[in-house]
């Protein structure tokens, strides 16, 4: 038997747009511990969604993050001695977390010259439905299209 469940911890709202979400953001891209960069980091890339696209920064994020957010994923199960792909539903703070990693990874894999531009052009990227992190929720969906088959196979 396992211990108990971790308790959930209170997550504050960032200063600027006073959102929840964006600290969770700001917190999946802090690096050693560096929170003011990170925040820094974050507002600039807004500063530059607005000048390029003339909308809300925390409007054009929020758009995408929900298209990149993933709706079903594959999980490896042994059945027999054969590993099967099963395609299962993901949770909805996974999902979140899920969009938000594949935000920053492809955003830190681009071609840009500071991490605020990289961030910016893979935010306006994916509220398009475009770039590295739609790509990568897209492939998770065909897979799990593909392996619709074992689906039986979950629990």
């Amino acid at each position: 038997m396992r211990k108990s469940r971790a308790k959930k911890r209170i997550i504050l709202a960032d200063p600027r747009f006073h959102d929840e979400m964006v600290t969770k953001f700001v917190n999946n891209m802090m690096l050693d511990g560096k929170k003011n960069l990170a925040f820094d980091i974050f507002y600039q890339a807004m500063d530059l969604i607005e000048k390029r696209t003339e909308e809300k920064g925390l409007d054009v994020f929020k758009s995408a993050i929900d298209n990149i957010t993933p709706a079903v994923e594959v999980r490896s199960r042994r059945v027999g001695g054969a590993t099967f792909q099963i395609p299962r539903e993901v949770r909805p703070e996974r999902k979140l977390s899920l969009a938000m990693k594949w935000m920053i990874l492809f955003a830190r894999k681009r071609n840009e010259k500071s991490m605020s531009e990289k961030l910016a052009g893979e935010i306006i990227a994916g509220s398009k439905e475009e770039g590295g992190a739609y790509k990568k929720k897209s492939d998770t969906h065909k897979m799990a299209a593909a392996n619709k088959a074992f689906s039986h196979f979950r629990f």
